[in-house]
C-alpha cells in the first residue's frame, strides 16, 4: 500500500510540517541499512529535512530489513512509490536496485571497509538475474549469468567459487558505477585516496563524482576506544580473562563456510579454560538471514552451552571489537577494522582470488598470520598475543580512512551540498556506541575442573567446558566434575562432584542482587534438596550474587564463599570458589583448619594469571 503521508498525491493537506527537503535512504539488506543508520544522525535537529526509507527488494538477504526499519522509525515507501516520488537527496550504501530510476541527487557510500571484493553480477534490479534483461556494460546474458560462467555457478548471484582477474571489483568498476555510460551517483563516497587511485584506473568516468569523506562506521569505533574497560565489564570479561572474537563474513569462502569451522568452534569453547578466555562470535548478517536466525541458533547451541557469546546481527559487534584481545577472522570488514584499531588478528580463511590484489584487505591477507586448522588453537592464540607489537599492521590499516574522526563533518557537507542547502550551525555528530548489555558467560555444559594446591591456603583452578577435545592431562593436578542444574543433559547431574545453580528457574522464587542469582533463604532450601537427591555429590553450590555463593557439603555444613572486590571489574564466576574449597578439603584439610589461624576463613584462588581472594564463613 502506498503512503499518503508524509509523501503522496495529497500529502500536503495531511502533513503538519510542509516544505521540508526529502531525503530517501535506499536499503538493500541489513548490512547496508546499518551503514545508512550510521549517517542518519547527521540530519538530527534540522526541522526542514524529512527522512524516508525504501527497500530495493533485489537482495537475496531481505530477512531482518522490516524489523530494522521499524526500529529506525522512518516512513517506509513501497519501491514503486519511491521510484515515482521526487526527492532532493537519495542515499544508498549499496549498488543494488534500480538506482538510476530515482528522481533526486544520488550519494552512494560503502557498506564495508572500502571496496575490495570481486563480484561477477551487479545486483541492480532491472539488471538482476531474475529479470532476463541483458545488462549494458556487464556482458551478462539472459538470466544474469556471465557468458563465460559455467552453468554450475549460476544462481549464486553475488559470489563465485573463484574470481578470475577479469571479474570486476565491486563498487569501483563500470559494471557497478555507470548506467548507459553515465555515472549513477552524483557523489561516490570514498574513505581513502587509495580507492580514488584504483577508481581512476578502473572507471575514469566516475572520478568527477568521487568524494573523500572518511568512514563513519570506523569513526564510531575510534570514538569508543576510551570505553574499552567499561565495555569489557559490561560484556562480563573478568580480570585476567582474554576476550577472543570469532568473526566471519558471508559466502562460500568465509570462515563460517570452512570445513574446519566446526572443529574450531569445539576447540575454542572446549579446550580453552573458561576462566581465562571469553569467546564471542560475530557473524555477518547475511549468514543470519541467509540461513535463518533460528537455524544459526541451533547450529551454535552446543557452543553457547559451553560458554560462547553470540552477538546478534544488530548487536554490539563494534563494542566487542573494542573490548577484544584478539580476533580470529577472514577477509571481511570486521576483521580489518579489528586490525585497524590495533587488535591482533589471526586469519582462519582468506580467499585471495576473490579480492582485488591492490586493496588494503588483500594486503592484510598477505601480512597477517593464518590459523593452522586442526592444530591446537591455544598455542596459536598465545603465540599471536606474545608476538604482537603495536603498529604491526599500520602500513596497511592506515588506508582505512584518510580523515579519522571527521567523516560526520565531511559527509554532512556533501549531503547539504547536494541538497543545495546551508548546513546547520551545530557540529555534525555521529551517535556514540552504547554500552553493551551482555553479562557473564553462563556455561551450561558440565565442567571438568583441574585443581592444584600451590600452598597451604592457595589453590589453582582451571575449568574446561564439555564437550571438548580433552585438554592436556595435568599429572600434577586433581580433577572433579561440576554440573550446572540447567545442563542440557540432566542425567549428568547424578555423576557430579559439585552440583551448581546460578539462579532459580523462576526469579519469583527468590533473586539475590538483581543478577537473577539465589537469595540466601531459597538458596539454602535448594542446596538442601539437591544434597538429599544426589547423595554422592560432595557439594551443592548456589550462586547468590556477582561475587558470592552458598555451599552445602555432604555432611550438611552450610558455608558462604565471598570474593574480595577487584576494583577493575567483575570477579570470576563464584563457582570457582566452590571448586577451590572442594580441592582444599580433598587435600586433607577440614573446615576447622580454615576458620582458625592467622587469617581465618581466607583462601587464595588462582585462575590463569589472575589471583583472587576468597573468604569462607559458616552460615547458620
Amino acid at each position: 500500500m502506498w503512503l499518503r503521508v508524509p509523501v503522496g498525491r495529497d500529502a500536503e493537506q495531511w502533513v503538519t510540517r510542509t516544505g521540508a527537503r526529502r531525503v530517501l535512504f535506499v536499503v538493500h539488506n541489513v548490512t547496508s541499512a546499518t551503514r545508512l543508520l550510521d549517517v542518519l544522525p547527521l540530519f538530527d535537529g534540522d526541522l526542514d529535512v524529512q527522512a524516508l526509507a525504501t527497500c530495493t527488494g533485489s537482495s537475496p538477504f531481505l530477512g531482518g530489513v522490516a524489523d530494522l526499519l521499524a526500529r529506525a522509525g522512518l516512513p517506509v515507501l513501497p519501491w514503486e512509490q519511491a521510484r515515482e516520488t521526487d526527492f532532493d537527496l537519495v542515499v544508498s550504501a549499496s549498488y543494488g536496485g534500480e538506482l538510476d530510476a530515482f528522481q533526486g541527487k544520488l550519494a552512494i557510500l560503502s557498506h564495508g571497509v572500502g571496496y575490495n571484493k570481486r563480484l561477477a553480477t551487479p545486483d541492480t534490479g532491472h539488471r538482476t538475474p531474475d529479470t532476463g534483461h541483458r545488462t549494458p556494460d556487464t556482458g551478462l546474458s539472459e538470466g544474469g549469468r556471465a557468458e563465460d560462467e559455467p552453468a554450475e555457478c549460476a544462481g549464486r548471484g553475488e559470489a563465485r567459487t573463484t574470481a578470475p582477474p577479469s571479474v570486476p571489483v565491486f563498487g569501483l568498476a563500470p559494471e557497478w558505477l555507470l548506467h548507459e555510460g553515465v555515472p549513477l551517483a552524483a557523489a561516490t563516497v570514498l574513505s581513502h585516496p587509495e580507492q580514488l587511485e584504483r577508481l581512476r584506473l578502473s572507471c575514469p568516468e566516475a572520478v568527477p563524482t568521487a568524494v573523500l569523506a572518511g568512514d563513519p562506521c570506523f569513526d564510531r569505533i575510534l570514538a569508543a576506544l576510551p570505553s574499552r574497560e567499561s565495555f569489557r565489564r559490561r560484556l562480563g570479561v573478568t580480570p585476567g580473562q582474554r576476550l577472543v572474537v570469532l568473526n566471519s563474513t558471508w559466502g562460500p569462502h568465509s570462515l563460517f563456510a570452512q570445513e574446519s569451522f566446526p572443529w574450531l568452534l569445539r576447540e575454542l569453547t572446549g579446550s580453552l579454560p573458561v576462566d581465562e578466555y571469553r569467546i564471542c562470535a560475530v557473524l555477518h548478517p547475511n549468514i543470519w538471514h541467509g540461513h535463518g536466525p533460528g537455524q544459526i541458533d541451533r547450529w551454535l547451541r552446543r557452543a553457547r552451552d559451553a560458554g560462547l557469546t553470540v552477538i546478534p546481527p544488530l548487536g554490539p559487534w563494534r563494542q566487542a571489537l573494542v573490548a577484544s584481545d584478539a580476533v580470529i577472522g577472514d577477509h571481511g570488514s570486521v576483521t580489518f577494522y579489528a586490525a585497524a584499531i590495533g587488535r591482533p588478528v589471526l586469519l582462519g580463511a582468506f580467499p585471495h582470488e576473490d579480492l582485488d590484489p591492490a586493496s588494503p584487505v588483500a594486503a592484510l591477507g598477505r601480512t597477517a598470520p593464518h590459523l593452522r586448522p586442526y592444530k591446537p588453537p591455544r598455542p596459536q592464540i598465545e603465540g599471536l598475543l606474545d608476538g604482537w607489537f603495536p603498529g604491526r599492521h599500520d602500513a596497511v590499516t592506515a588506508q582505512t580512512t584518510s580523515a579519522p574522526g571527521e567523516s560526520g563533518t565531511l559527509l554532512r557537507r556533501t549531503f547539504y551540498r547536494l541538497l543545495r542547502r546551508d548546513e546547520p550551525p551545530w557540529p555534525a555528530l555521529l551517535d556514540r556506541l552504547p554500552a553493551p548489555h551482555s553479562g557473564p558467560a553462563r556455561v551450561l555444559s558440565p565442567l571438568r575442573v583441574v585443581t592444584r594446591m600451590l600452598g597451604d591456603r592457595e589453590v589453582s583452578v582451571t575449568r574446561y567446558a564439555e564437550p571438548a577435545a580433552d585438554p592436556e592431562p595435568d599429572a600434577s593436578g586433581d580433577a572433579h566434575t561440576v554440573v550446572p542444574d540447567k545442563t542440557p543433559d540432566p542425567s549428568r547431574i547424578a555423576l557430579a562432584d559439585l552440583v551448581l545453580s546460578h539462579g532459580p528457574d523462576d526469579p519469583a522464587d527468590g533473586a539475590g542482587d538483581g543478577t537473577g542469582a539465589w537469595a540466601p533463604g531459597p538458596a539454602v532450601a535448594w542446596a538442601t534438596a539437591v544434597s538429599h537427591r544426589f547423595r554422592y555429590a560432595a557439594m551443592a553450590v548456589a550462586v547468590t550474587g556477582r561475587d558470592s555463593c552458598l555451599v552445602r557439603t555432604a555432611d550438611g555444613t552450610l558455608l558462604t564463599l565471598t570474593g574480595a572486590p577487584t576494583g577493575t571489574g567483575p570477579g570470576p564466576d563464584p563457582a570457582v570458589y566452590a571448586s577451590a574449597l572442594h580441592a582444599w578439603l580433598e587435600s586433607g584439610h577440614v573446615i576447622g583448619d580454615l576458620i582458625a589461624g592467622d587469617h581465618p576463613g581466607h583462601l587464595t584462588v588462582v585462575t590463569g594469571a589472575a589471583r583472587h581472594q576468597m573468604r569462607v564463613t559458616l552460615t547458620p
